[in-house]
């Protein structure tokens, strides 16, 4: 074989090993001197309700189905006029329920029971003990909550999100430092999701308090809501790329 193809040929099969060598790029980012680290972790904030929602309405009886209804509409109005008075506005008044049904048991057989139930959102949560009581003293008989809300939720989660991150990397670093090696970069980070203000603490309403007249729950009374705090947890996955120290 004539010297110059010994040449060529020795040059390609230089190539040839030299393309093996190298291989084919890692899809997640990782380099041949890197090692892959997938890392979950969770994160947690605490933040305070700022706004109240609870269902308060009226509930009558009569011996027919125009006077129990006529009785609920004096009530339902005496019950609306007392909320705005205490200053909660119209578009924060909402129906859910109007009712109308004949007893078919108990005491009240054959009479007629007329309801009428309004969703009332408190958003600034230091009022909603005054929409309690105006709503009360204006002969409120139905009433459920409060729910316990964050006007800005999403501020919450931000704030664990960026502790769910700052816990994988601390995770990482550990398990760098027992391997000898320490993080170069990130590769990915992936939302695992979780709730936003989904648990809190919050004290019910009680039967006994809403049977007191407002006049009896003085300025320097303890609030029958206690706002409690919200917590917010969510999780972050993390790849991160190690190499040697």
């Amino acid at each position: 074989m004539p010297r110059t193809h010994a040449l060529i040929l020795a040059a390609l099969a230089s190539t040839a090993l030299a393309a093996c060598g190298s291989g084919p790029p890692d899809p997640r980012g990782v380099d041949h001197k890197e090692t892959l680290l997938s890392v979950s972790a969770s994160g947690e904030a605490d933040a305070r309700p700022d706004q109240a929602f609870f269902q308060v309405g009226v509930e009558n009886f009569g011996p027919t189905g125009e006077a129990a209804s006529t009785a609920n509409r004096a009530d339902i109005a005496a019950l609306l006029a007392a909320l705005k008075q205490a200053g909660v506005p119209e578009k924060d008044i909402q129906t859910r329920a109007v009712n109308i049904q004949r007893v078919e048991w108990g005491d009240r057989e054959g009479q007629y029971q007329a309801s009428n139930i309004v969703a009332v959102t408190v958003r600034d949560i230091a009022k909603a003990d005054a929409a309690v009581a105006a709503a009360t003293g204006a002969g409120a008989n139905v009433m459920s909550g409060p729910d316990l809300r964050m006007s800005d939720p999403e501020a919450a989660a931000n704030s664990a999100y960026a502790a769910a991150y700052r816990n994988a990397r601390k995770r990482a670093e550990t398990y760098a430092d027992a391997a000898g090696m320490e993080i170069s970069r990130v590769l990915t980070i992936r939302d695992g999701g979780g709730m936003q203000g989904d648990r809190y603490l919050a004290e019910a309403i009680a039967p006994m308090a809403m049977e007191r007249e407002a006049a009896d729950v003085g300025a320097d009374a303890a609030s029958i809501i206690q706002p409690g705090q919200t917590t917010s947890t969510v999780s972050v996955q993390v790849d991160f790329a190690l190499r040697p120290k």
